[in-house]
């Protein structure tokens, strides 16, 4: 995967200033256990928004409650710590009040898919410009290790002592389905294939979603080894390229076909299959992006990695913007006894 920024430090010119990934460093210890895989998505993003040619004054962060939520205190514009699972609306009101401003939200799997779940499902439909950066342990850390709405049947946690009952969401089939226009996903051990993410995600206009697996060392230590690790990613994952033909394997030697809707993998190199037979990515083909992100937790399958989906549609901020141009410039627009009154007054004589 070729990424659109480096992962050295880097300058961008934007008008007369010039940012490099230090200028959005706010100065203050950073404080995740060691071996967080936060440490690395703050890295990546400091690079990344270096680069995008906007002023740190038209940047926010926004974030609830849990490890992922001390983001905003850790990036050098504004931003806001807010409550348990109400990053989303908060945002939401921010970006619409202030379309000109991008907007970031870092949170994690509890705090977006169990008390923010809700406010997650209409940001999506609503298609909000929002940059959505989910931290996703599979476990409630801050809080100590209890299990959360991604833990795994049988996990062992805090309040989980016999192991998880609970069948995990999918957060990728969970945003596609609830309408968000660019879907993605990486790892906190791929800063490049990172930086490609945040990258695509500022630039879509739209509601951005991208999952970051993001190991915890304290309470769910390992829990992506088994896809994640150097020697066993190139068999176990696949990256996702647009308009290129899905292709795996330590020596590219295996691909995805479709039996119908169904995914399986075949082989390259016994001649019975060649790359024109195999499943080309579109990442504007919304039936394609459930059927990939519906391999995640398939085992046989490889876990899928990069953009599912990328559409344009229209967003709610622009709507809004529009609706308001619209009624301010009618006649009676500023009759504020009509609008008081409103349709529904009489008088009784």
């Amino acid at each position: 995967m070729h990424s659109l920024v480096d992962d050295i430090v880097v300058k961008q010119h934007v008008g007369t200033l010039e940012y490099t990934p230090k200028d959005f460093k706010a100065g203050i210890d950073v404080r995740w256990c060691a071996g967080c895989g936060g440490y690395s998505i703050l890295a990546q993003t400091q690079r990344v928004v270096a680069t995008l040619g906007i002023p740190r004054e038209k940047l926010a962060f926004i974030s609830g409650i849990g490890c992922s939520s001390r983001f905003p205190y850790y990036m050098n514009v504004y931003g806001v710590h807010s409550m348990h699972g109400r990053a989303l609306p908060i945002a939401s009101g921010l970006k619409t009040a202030r379309p000109d401003l991008s907007i970031w939200v870092a949170t994690g799997d509890g705090d977006c898919m169990s008390i923010g779940g809700n406010h997650l499902i209409h940001a999506c439909r609503r298609n909000i410009n929002l940059n959505v950066m989910m931290f996703n342990n599979e476990v409630y850390s801050l809080t100590k290790g209890q299990y959360s709405p991604t833990s795994q049947p049988g996990q062992i946690t805090k309040s989980s002592p016999l192991g998880v009952l609970d069948n995990p969401f999918n957060p990728a089939a969970l945003v596609l389905g609830s309408g968000a226009s660019f879907v993605a996903r990486t790892i906190d051990g791929d800063g490049k294939h990172m930086q490609y993410l945040m990258e695509r995600a500022a630039k879509h206009n739209g509601f951005s979603f991208i999952e970051i697996y993001t190991n915890c060392p304290i309470f769910n230590d390992g829990a992506f080894d088994f896809f994640a690790q150097k020697s066993l990613r190139s068999d176990k994952t696949i990256v996702l390229e647009h308009g290129k033909p899905m292709i795996f394997g330590t020596n590219n030697d295996k691909g995805i076909k479709l039996d119908g809707f169904t995914p399986t993998v075949v082989s390259l190199s016994d001649g019975s299959n060649s790359a024109d037979d195999l499943l080309v990515h579109n990442e504007k083909d919304t039936t394609l992006a459930f059927i990939l992100a519906n391999m995640t937790y398939h085992h046989e399958l490889p876990r899928p990695m990069g953009i599912f989906q990328a559409i344009d549609i229209k967003t709610y901020e622009d709507a809004t913007t529009a609706q308001i141009e619209h009624y301010t410039s009618l006649p009676d627009a500023y009759d504020y006894d009509k609008l008081l009154r409103g349709e529904d007054c009489w008088e009784i004589e």
